[in-house]
């Protein structure tokens, strides 16, 4: 195993990182001093599309028939062997337990051969660090983690402490997104179709519920917003929708949306300022943090807070591998390194809840 020093200004570290939780094959190399050396990222969609979201088995099969290639590619664009590695790094969790399995697998296999430190990574955590890969983020910050299939505000103090204040108590954001699209046939994924149709549509016509809006704490709920939508279809004279009615019904659910977002992440903010005045960071990321109007949203927040807004470039808000290297080396440089019997884990919390919340 290489001598691998732990100091923060080691720009020499190199990290392997393998991203296989979900529907996207992806493989990365990061050095210690930020740069992205390399990345492959195959995507899924097209497989996919047809059943209208995510299918475990087809994507656990994509994984094994393109994984070894991309991790090939990549090292072979960093122009390095695995011998100049100082470690690899693969999700563990949460996520598929197909795919995690896989990469995993191929994880430890290079592990052991290479006799490299293996890094087992929260996909969380992955997107929690990603904001110091791309901006440099100081710690602590606020983190409002939103994909398809989590929706936390979480305090992020260091690699390793996680202080979550409040999570979504029924469906995620990023869920919500794709129902919603389906009921108003845009198709999957749903995120990017709905931001595109509520750009020509008037977010005032239909009256959608706010869930939790002004209550305390930071939890979020989305279940009823997506169950009005589908009341509201149900609605409107019978027939084909038309292309406003799309459109505006588009807009109305984002604003209800951001309206959530908003408040929940203002209660947040209070109890992030009172543990931590001395901190100035919002970080939102996530797939769904791809979204244009809830980044302005967030940023007017912030700034209203005091706050900077850090939200990182959109290819590094959904999954990649990239994000699992650099918290491969974040952990590496604390010491965290796994044992190769990690078994992947389909569940894996970030943090613990935040009792004083």
């Amino acid at each position: 195993m290489p001598n691998v020093t732990t100091s923060v200004e080691d720009a020499d570290l190199r990290v392997l990182g393998i991203e296989t939780s979900c529907d996207e094959t992806a493989a990365a190399v990061v050095a210690g001093d930020r740069r992205i050396l390399a990345e492959r990222l195959l995507s899924q969609l097209a497989e996919h599309q047809p059943y209208g979201g995510i299918v475990p088995e087809i994507a656990a099969r994509a994984h094994l028939d393109h994984l070894d290639r991309l991790i090939e590619e990549a090292m072979a664009e960093a122009g390095l062997g695995f011998a100049d590695l100082h470690g690899v790094a693969a999700t563990g969790g949460p996520g598929l337990i197909g795919g995690l399995m896989v990469g995993m697998t191929m994880a430890k296999a290079i592990a052991a051969v290479h006799g490299l430190p293996l890094l087992a990574v929260n996909h969380l955590e992955g997107h929690a660090l990603s904001a110091r890969l791309t901006d440099g983020t100081a710690f602590p910050y606020l983190l409002l983690l939103v994909s398809g299939g989590h929706c936390q505000l979480v305090i992020v103090e260091a690699v390793g402490r996680y202080r979550r204040l409040g999570t979504t108590i029924d469906d995620a954001i990023g869920e919500c997104f794709d129902k919603a699209a389906k009921m108003l046939g845009l198709g999957y994924p749903g995120g990017p179709a709905v931001e595109r149709a509520a750009a020509d549509g008037d977010a005032a016509r239909f009256a959608l519920p706010r869930p939790l809006k002004g209550r305390p704490g930071c939890d979020f709920s989305f279940s009823g917003l997506k169950t009005a939508v589908r009341h509201t279809i149900e609605a409107l004279p019978p027939g084909r929708l038309s292309h406003q009615d799309v459109a505006d019904l588009c807009a109305s659910f984002q604003a209800a949306v951001a309206d959530s977002l908003e408040d929940r992440c203002g209660n947040a903010i209070k109890i992030f300022r009172d543990r931590h005045p001395e901190a100035n960071s919002l970080v939102v990321a996530g797939g769904v943090a791809a979204n244009g109007y809830l980044r302005t949203r967030l940023s007017r927040l912030a700034k209203a807070s005091g706050l900077d807004l850090v939200a990182p470039p959109q290819a590094l808000c959904t999954d990649n591998a990239a994000m699992i290297a650099w918290a491969g080396i974040e952990r590496l440089r604390a010491g965290l390194t796994d044992e190769l019997d990690f078994a992947a884990k389909p569940r894996w919390p970030l943090g613990a809840a935040e009792l004083e919340s």
